[in-house]
C-alpha cells in the first residue's frame, strides 16, 4: 500500500499498547495532535537513539498538545520491558501482524546483507486534533529528525 497523503484522513487503528492497554486513535481526535512514528525493532541502536531523542524533548512535544506514539512490530513484553529500560514517556504500540504498518504503507521489502525480507520502514506521520495528516516523514533518519517533527509541530501551532 502507498503512504498515506497530507491532507487526508489518517487511517485509524486499535492497538494493544504500554502502559494503557489499547490504543484507539479515534480516542484524541478533537483534543491532541498525534505523531505517530514506526520504527522496525525495540532495542536496536536508530530505534533506541529515536525513542530516546522523543524521550529528551516530549515537553516541547507536549507543549504543542501532541502525544507521541511508537508503534512496531515487537510484542507487548518487548516494548514493555525497552520503555523501562529507557524512561519512555509515551506509549508503545504492538502491531503484531503487521496490519497497521500495512495500512499506513511503511511494511516494506528490506535488503540487508543479500537478504530480502519484509519489515518496517521508520516513517512519521503527523496527525492534527481533527485526524487529519499534516506531515509525513518517509524513510527517515534519526540524527535531526526529532527537531524537524517539533519545527512542524510549531508550524502547526502558529
Amino acid at each position: 500500500m502507498p503512504l498515506p497523503q497530507v491532507g487526508k484522513k489518517a487511517p485509524a487503528f486499535t492497538l494493544p499498547a504500554i502502559p494503557s492497554g489499547k490504543v484507539r486513535l479515534s480516542q484524541f481526535r478533537g483534543d491532541k495532535n498525534v505523531v505517530l512514528y514506526f520504527y522496525p525493532r525495540d532495542n536496536t541502536p536508530g530505534c533506541t537513539q529515536e525513542a530516546c531523542d522523543f524521550r529528551d524533548q516530549i515537553g516541547r512535544v507536549e507543549d504543542s498538545e501532541t502525544v507521541v506514539l511508537g508503534i512496531s512490530g515487537d510484542s507487548i513484553a518487548s516494548h514493555e520491558k525497552f520503555a523501562a529500560k529507557f524512561e519512555l514517556p509515551f506509549q508503545l504500540l504492538a502491531d503484531e501482524d503487521h496490519a497497521i504498518a500495512e495500512k499506513y504503507g511503511v511494511w516494506v521489502e528490506k535488503k540487508n546483507y543479500g537478504k530480502t525480507y519484509f519489515g518496517i520502514q521508520r516513517a512519521t506521520f503527523l496527525i492534527d486534533k481533527q485526524g487529519t495528516l499534516v506531515e509525513v516523514w518517509p524513510k527517515v533518519k534519526v540524527k535531526g529528525h526529532v527537531d524537524e517533527v517539533i519545527e512542524k509541530l510549531n508550524e502547526l501551532r502558529g
